[in-house]
């Protein structure tokens, strides 16, 4: 740790934990609803849990991404945040927001739009407090003599998550055109800015881990740029089949959808590339398979299974069904929730001073997590699959289909059980950590050196016992 106001980023970070926990805790009980055991209907119904499910989704991995851009950018920029006290003010108020916005959801106050239910005066709260946060790192990274295309990128993904939060509070009394909004903030957030951000964050990592020259590194950030700005904003039109709009995003969806996937393989051709061409064997090796899990899990997930149901001719089919869970689990799963989980095994030893890394708890939180994950995408699939045959080709009745899509929720649940087990051990990891040092130790990996080096920047060599 360079700086002594990196140390916010442990306290984004540890809300990371408890927000996951709390979304795992909410999908368990969804499992068992769906094989018939929803003893908890009366307290939490099954709307209201998968609303707290999705929406938890959301808060920790911007958590995340928030701690992230506390630690990364005084790095980056080689300078101490601006406003660090302004950062606890703002990691309060989001979860003050995000567990008043929860305790509505059990009392039906909300909006009703599917992944935007938070109520509308919380809406203005999570601007202001998204801000806050632009504000303060922005003014960091203005005030620096430093600013490299990997904070650039990072920060403008960043800037435009906030932006494209707006047009979600446009009220509109037409339901189609309330639809076609609302993906304006969905859509372009998970498959379009929060791809620069996760570009930025991969950057950071793979130069600190790799040793890979940094001008190397971010040449590669404009072609994932390019490719996500090519695919991700007209891709935003396979949302659009059948909610009422003009017959032509059939095509503009199914071509550009179809396009999408070029951004993630990407993605991972940028990660593995980065990965064989460095020179260095950094001593955190499990940041190391975090940070490769996402390029690649982040193509199956969100480009590969995406794909496979994006054509218009498909998604007739398997739209509104457990096919899209498939894809989404996964896809969030690779894409985000590995890339923060990556930058939180990166930081936590510099932060706290302490090696956690190599223990064997943090191997198995690794292994256990992604291979019950991509257990409950199976599951999920070949429920999915046939949901899709019994409901839309062979006509039976939906509740029908449930009931003979049960067995399949049982492996699901069994899958859910090893990778709530893998969590539990990354959690258990973290909080072995301890607290944050008190004071900087100076960059614990003294060989990153010939990365800063060539941007012309002279890195101090670490402190005694850094």
């Amino acid at each position: 740790m360079k700086f002594k106001s990196q140390r916010v980023a442990y306290w984004f970070f540890a809300t990371c934990m408890l927000l996951l926990t709390l979304q795992i805790v909410y999908g368990i009980i969804m499992g068992f609803a769906r094989i018939g055991m929803d003893g908890l209907h009366p307290v939490i119904p099954f709307n209201v849990a998968r609303a707290v499910h999705t929406n938890l989704l959301v808060m920790w991995l911007l958590a995340g991404f928030m701690g992230a851009a506390y630690y990364i950018v005084p790095d980056e920029c080689d300078r101490e945040l601006e406003w660090p006290k302004l950062a606890y003010v703002q990691l309060i108020a989001l979860v003050v927001t995000g567990v008043t916005a929860i305790i509505g959801f059990h009392f039906n106050w909300w909006e009703g739009r599917k992944f935007l239910e938070i109520p509308r005066p919380l809406d203005f709260l999570v601007v202001v407090d998204v801000l806050l946060f632009i504000t303060n790192i922005g003014i960091t990274i203005w005030k620096s003599k430093r600013i490299t295309t990997t904070v650039s990128v990072l920060f403008f993904g960043l800037l435009m998550a906030a932006l494209l939060y707006l047009p979600g509070m446009i009220p509109f009394d037409n339901q189609t055109v309330d639809s076609f909004f609302r993906w304006w903030v969905v859509h372009l957030w998970v498959e379009g800015v929060w791809e620069l951000i996760m570009g930025g964050i991969l950057a950071f990592l793979l130069i600190q881990i790799t040793g890979v020259d940094r001008e190397v590194v971010e040449k590669w950030l404009y072609v994932i740029v390019g490719f996500t700005f090519l695919s991700g904003i007209l891709g935003t039109g396979h949302h659009y089949y059948y909610i009422g709009t003009p017959r032509y995003w059939l095509w503009i969806g199914g071509l550009f959808g179809a396009l999408e996937p070029l951004a993630f393989l990407g993605m991972a051709i940028y990660g593995i590339a980065m990965y064989r061409r460095g020179g260095r064997n950094h001593p955190n090796q499990m940041a190391l398979l975090w940070t490769l899990t996402t390029c690649i899990l982040s193509f199956v997930g969100a480009g590969f299974l995406g794909a496979a149901h994006t054509l218009p001719q498909v998604n007739m089919y398997t739209h509104g069904t457990l096919v899209t869970g498939m894809h989404g689990h996964l896809a969030f799963w690779g894409a985000y929730a590995c890339l923060v989980l990556a930058i939180i095994t990166y930081a936590m030893p510099q932060v706290t001073g302490r090696k956690r890394n190599e223990d064997a708890s943090a191997s198995y939180a690794f292994w256990a997590s992604n291979i019950g994950m991509l257990a409950m995408t199976v599951a999920f699939g070949i429920a999915g699959v046939a949901q899709v045959y019994l409901e839309r080709r062979a006509g039976m009745e939906f509740l029908d289909v449930q009931r003979e899509l049960e067995v399949h929720f049982i492996g699901l649940l069994l899958a859910a059980m090893v990778f709530g087990s893998g969590i539990a051990a990354f959690i258990y990891n973290f909080i072995r950590y301890g607290l944050p040092v008190a004071e900087p130790t100076g960059p614990a990996d003294p060989t990153r050196r010939s990365s800063d080096e060539a941007d012309g920047v002279v890195v101090p060599e670490p402190a005694a016992g850094g």
